[in-house]
């Protein structure tokens, strides 16, 4: 019976000395907060920073690659439009010795030999100036267009000086004669109109591009 109490008194005790024992192991099974957040943050900040680098880096060169294709686009469509655009030029350049004859062809012929023309004469003329206006047609439709300078002023970009002529009426540098028709293409002066150039008159007015 003394051993009996000796257990009992013994078990209470056990208990109580178990049980610290017990939380002292739950706590050091526990998850430990980290102990510097910002320590651990700075190896991450190391690592990411070239994979930022690399990124930006891959989104300049893919800027640059888009701005590159759509200058290369525009330049493409700009030259398929003057391909199209000027691809009958010496086609056409060829044709002007044609238009050329005709027109010679015409102011052989008198006036007055004209005015009273009738028969196959009168038809023969009609023709001839039928056929030119077909061919000025036909030279149109491809953009080709003639150039008629006469009481125009002198524009060396698109008439070539032949002459002076002294007229004290007419401005100065005022085309009074042409020589030999010009033509342009598009935007582009296919031949020049060779012209006579009145000198000796009053000077030319200033046009308002000028005067600015």
């Amino acid at each position: 019976m003394a051993n009996d109490m000796h257990d009992e008194r013994r078990d209470p005790t056990q208990a109580v000395h178990e049980t610290p024992g017990a939380t002292s192991g739950e706590t050091s099974g526990a998850p430990q907060a980290p102990e510097n957040p910002a320590a651990e943050a700075a190896p991450q900040a190391d690592a990411l920073a070239p994979l930022l680098a690399e990124r930006d880096e891959l989104k300049d060169r893919v800027l640059r690659t888009l701005a590159e294709m759509e200058n290369l686009r525009r330049r493409t469509e700009r030259e398929v439009a003057d391909a199209r655009a000027y691809a009958v030029t010496n086609f056409a350049r060829d044709l002007l010795n044609s238009a050329d004859n005709i027109r010679r062809a015409l102011e052989s012929i008198p006036e007055a030999d004209r005015a009273s023309a009738d028969g196959a004469f009168k038809a023969l003329i009609d023709g001839i100036e039928l056929t030119e206006r077909d061919l000025a047609k036909t030279l149109e439709r491809h953009g080709v267009k003639l150039i008629e300078p006469k009481g125009q002023r002198f524009d060396p970009n698109r008439h070539q000086a032949m002459f002076e002529v002294p007229d004290p009426e007419v401005p100065t540098g005022t085309v009074v004669q042409v020589m030999q028709a010009g033509y342009v293409i598009g935007d582009r002066v296919l031949r020049p109109a060779l012209v006579g150039v009145a000198k000796g008159g009053p000077k030319p007015s200033a046009a308002p591009a000028d005067a600015a």
